[in-house]
């Protein structure tokens, strides 16, 4: 990291300017915070503050891996975080299965939230899971290797095509190396939440429409029957975002206010 990136990430947010802005990033299933390294610096250029925690049990948190994780866990990981830096009027950006993530944090910390960004990612509704958002025949064949290779604990890693990254991309390896198990607790326990989803927070849904990920369908779907409080975005590109188009994700994020 530069030098001037690295102590404009450090400042403390009291000192932001009022153009400046403060984002965290929230990875994926089998990913880590390092997977938003190219968009974070690019906001970071920006002016503004950026950071992207790592959820339990992945990532460089691998070793913390347990029967125990559920989303509550995964929710207090970013409560937890966002009190610990002491953030404010945030933009709370979700990829993937930590839609239900951001969702849980909006439910309980509301005032610290600026705006909701859901970035190709479930939807869940209380009482729900994550495994219900999938087609019965592949939430099946999840559990399935579940039992057969993740040892009853974890969803083995899958290749990086499964989030539309190609072979033969210049990241692909890259992505290979880092994906890790994901704690099939967070995918079997329910989200429980007081509030509509969003707990009155703005919202913005950001689609990637090439090629779109069916793991994701119902949950677009379930945004655009709602009748008023979102704004959608698309980008054209796959999955993982914040891999294969970091400009133009970064571009969409600056616009958020």
């Amino acid at each position: 990291m530069p030098a001037d990136e690295k102590s404009h990430s450090r400042r403390p947010v009291s000192q932001l300017r009022p153009e400046e802005k403060t984002y965290v990033l929230v990875h994926g299933a089998w990913h880590g915070g390092w997977c938003w390294r190219d968009v974070a610096a690019l906001l970071r250029a920006g002016g503004h503050h950026v950071t992207a925690p790592t959820q339990t049990g992945l990532g460089e948190r691998r070793h913390l891996l347990n029967a125990g994780i559920t989303l509550d866990t995964f929710v207090a990981d970013i409560i937890n975080h966002i009190e610990a830096e002491e953030l404010d009027d945030i933009i709370l950006v979700g990829h993937s299965h930590a839609g239900a993530v951001i969702t849980g944090v909006a439910d309980l910390i509301p005032k610290r939230i600026r705006h909701l960004v859901y970035l190709d990612a479930a939807i869940i509704e209380s009482g729900h899971t994550a495994f219900s958002l999938l087609a019965p025949d592949v939430a099946a064949a999840r559990r399935k290797l579940v039992v057969e290779q993740g040892n009853g604990l974890f969803l083995p890693v899958p290749e990086p095509s499964a989030f539309g990254i190609p072979e033969g991309h210049p990241k692909t390896d890259w992505v290979r190396r880092r994906l890790t198990p994901h704690p099939v607790g967070s995918y079997e326990s329910t989200l429980n939440f007081a509030h509509p989803i969003g707990n009155g927070r703005r919202r913005t849904y950001v689609a990637c429409t090439d090629p779109f990920n069916e793991s994701t369908e119902s949950s677009r779907a379930w945004v655009k029957r709602q009748p008023a409080g979102w704004t959608w975005r698309e980008l054209a590109t796959g999955h993982d975002a914040m891999i294969l188009a970091p400009t133009e994700l970064a571009a969409v994020l600056g616009e958020i206010d």
